[in-house]
C-alpha cells in the first residue's frame, strides 16, 4: 500500500491578519501556497476558501493559523520546507507567531487517497503534546518511517470507503 506524509502545524499569531505587524507574513501567503501547491510531491492542503491566500483560522483559540497538507514522502516535503523561499518564512516566524512551549508540528502516515480531518490533525498533535513521539505522531527530529507493505497500519485512519 502506497502511504503519504500527512503534516499540520499550528501557530498563534502575535496581531491580528490585517495588522501592519503581519504584512510580510500574509503579502506572502499566496505566493508560498502556490509554491507548495506546484512542488514536486504535493498532494493537498487544507484551505480555509477558495481563494490561493485562504489559510485556516479555527476557533481552537484566538489568532491560531493552522497550515495542514499531504505530501508524498518526508524528502518531498522537507524539499519544500527547506530548500525553497519558505525557508525564509520560516526563519521570520517569530516575527509573526508567539513562542510556543508545547510541539506545534505534528506528522503521520496515512493511505494515498485517503484525505484526512483538522480534527484527525487536532487528535494527532494531541497525541504528540501527551505522548511524544509515536509511529502515530511525529516530527521531522523524530521521525518514524512509513509502515512498510506488511507492516502494520494499526495508525493509519481508514480510507473512505472503510476498506484498506
Amino acid at each position: 500500500m502506497t502511504m503519504h506524509l500527512a503534516q499540520m502545524n499550528v501557530g498563534h499569531l502575535r496581531a491580528p491578519t490585517d495588522s501592519p505587524e503581519l504584512a510580510d507574513f500574509m503579502a506572502g501567503l499566496e505566493p508560498i501556497n502556490a509554491l507548495a501547491e506546484s512542488s514536486p510531491g504535493f498532494v493537498w492542503r487544507l484551505k480555509g476558501g477558495d481563494d490561493p491566500q485562504d489559510t485556516v483560522q479555527h476557533d481552537y483559540g484566538d489568532h491560531l493559523l493552522i497550515n495542514f497538507s499531504v505530501w508524498e514522502s518526508r524528502e518531498t516535503l522537507w524539499d519544500f520546507a527547506y530548500r525553497t523561499v519558505h525557508l525564509e518564512f520560516l526563519r521570520r516566524r517569530r516575527e509573526w507567531f508567539l513562542r510556543m512551549a508545547e510541539p506545534y508540528t505534528v506528522m503521520w502516515w496515512i493511505p494515498a487517497g485517503y484525505v484526512p480531518t483538522l480534527e484527525e490533525g487536532m487528535e494527532r498533535l494531541a497525541l504528540l503534546r501527551g505522548e511524544g513521539p509515536t509511529p502515530a505522531a511525529f516530527t521531522f527530529k523524530d521521525f518514524h518511517e512509513a509502515p512498510g507493505p506488511a507492516g502494520d497500519l494499526h495508525d493509519a485512519p481508514e480510507p473512505a470507503g472503510g476498506r484498506r
